[in-house]
Order: C-alpha cells, then structure tokens, then sequence
C-alpha cells in the first residue's frame, strides 16, 4: 500500500513537472514570437512605403501575411547571409502586389535564394558579364526564384522611382500560376478585361517604341515583361503613373483590386 502511495506521488508530481516545462516552453516561444512580430514590424514600417499607406486594420493583415509568407518560403543565401531585414523584403515583395486578395498563396514557389549581386544564366556571381538581377525558375528549377540582394534592397530604398525588381519578380509568378507567363494574369484578371488589357499594353509599347513614354525599354521584351515592369511602376509611384498614364493605372487597379 505504502508502494503504491509513492507511486501515484512520484507519477504526479513528473505529470506537474513536464506540465509546467511545457507551459515554461508556450510561454517562452510565445514572448519570442512577439519580439519577433515587433522586429518585423519596425523594420517594415521604416523601409516598405506600400505598408506606410496603409490603415491601421490593414497594417495589421499585412504584418500577418508577411509572417505567414515567412512561415511557408524558405530564404536562403548564396555567397551571402540572410537576415531578418532580407526576408521582410522578399515577403513584403510577395505580398503587396497579391494584398486585395486575402488567402493568396504561391503555389508555384518553395524557396527564394538570394545572390550577392546580378549573377549569370549559370547562376555564376563571380567574374564578369553578369546582368540577371531576378528570375523565376524552370525545370529542374521549378518552385525557386532567384534575386539579387542588392538589388532586392535597391527596390526599396528611396532612391528606386518607378523600379522593384523582387516584386517585378513575384508578379511574373502570379502570370505563371494560370499555366503560362504572357502578360495575362488570368487568375486577377476578369474575363471582361482581358482584351481590353491585351489591346492597352500593345499601345503603351508602341508608345515606348517610339520614345513617347518613360516606362523603361525593358518592357518592350515582350507582353509578361511589359506587366512585370508596369506593375513596378504602379506600386511603387502609383500617384505618379495614374500622372503620366491614367489609363494603365486604371487597368491595373482593376488587375490587383487596389483603390484608385
């Protein structure tokens, strides 16, 4: 009897025991995914103006969506570190262009590896003659893309105007998540718009052809690039672009389902 009486105190007390290191460990997780949540949010709130025109309950999503991003995208580095800053960028990159629709995931994508600088069609850094600032990959590629941090980091410094290549980057991958990237994002894109848009990119290239537009030359590439460069523009100096081309602008809050 007197066993037994040791017994239950001994398997008692080892139950509180594991019960309270298991509260020690929620508890200590859960201050170190504040502090966390707070770093990320002083780091955004300084360097990601999409965030700063936002209200308050909309601050509040784009933090959550940020950390969810985080959550499921790996960010690694080659020939460079990664840090918390790096990985705010590349999932403020990846949110704000899919912002209006909440639940958004990329399906099409597993892990973000940054690169020192532009790197070559080899993914070579080293040496010269290397001009590839992003890209999404393809065949044994698939599901990754690739950035340059420094030019991940210029797109949003203040110095940037009209040019982001991460979100250049993210929005090829939204035109490719409808099975090809040409321009038409068929899953943002109502089916009412859609030649309509085929018809004003046409025109807004024939505009830059003709050196009647200051959206960069490189969107005359072809349709998928003429989105990805547009898309820069809109998000990051929408005032500016609904300026200079309000119909583009119109035809991209409609793409994205932002406020005009």
């Amino acid at each position: 009897m007197l066993f037994l009486t040791f017994f239950f105190i001994a398997i008692t007390t080892t139950i509180i025991v594991l019960y309270l290191i298991e509260r020690y460990k929620l508890s200590r997780n859960a201050n170190n995914a504040k502090k966390q949540y707070r770093s990320y949010r002083l780091l955004i709130e300084d360097r990601v103006s999409f965030y700063k025109r936002l209200d308050a309950t909309n601050k509040n999503r784009f933090l959550t969506e940020v950390s969810a991003f985080l959550s499921s995208v790996k960010i690694e580095g080659v020939g460079t570190n990664v840090d918390d800053l790096d990985r705010i960028l590349v999932a403020s990159s990846a949110i704000i262009p899919i912002f209006s629709f909440q639940g958004w995931r990329y399906p099409n994508l597993t892990n973000v590896i940054l690169y020192p600088d532009a790197f070559d069609k080899h993914f070579q850094f080293e040496g010269t003659h290397h001009n590839t600032l992003g890209l999404i990959g393809t065949g044994y590629m698939n599901g990754q893309m690739l950035l340059s941090k420094k030019a991940l980091h210029s797109g949003f410094s203040t110095f940037s105007k009209n040019s982001n290549t991460a979100i250049h980057e993210f929005v090829h991958l939204i035109d490719k998540s409808d099975g090809s990237v040409d321009g038409v994002p068929e899953h943002l894109l109502e089916n009412v718009y859609v030649i309509p848009w085929i018809k004003l990119m046409h025109r807004e290239m024939q505009a830059i052809a003709k050196g009647n537009s200051e959206i960069d030359s490189y969107a005359l590439t072809n349709e998928a690039e003429f989105f990805a460069v547009a898309s820069e523009y809109f998000f990051e100096n929408p005032d500016r672009l609904n300026k200079k081309h309000p119909a583009l602008f119109e035809m991209l809050t409609k793409i994205f389902k932002t406020t005009s």
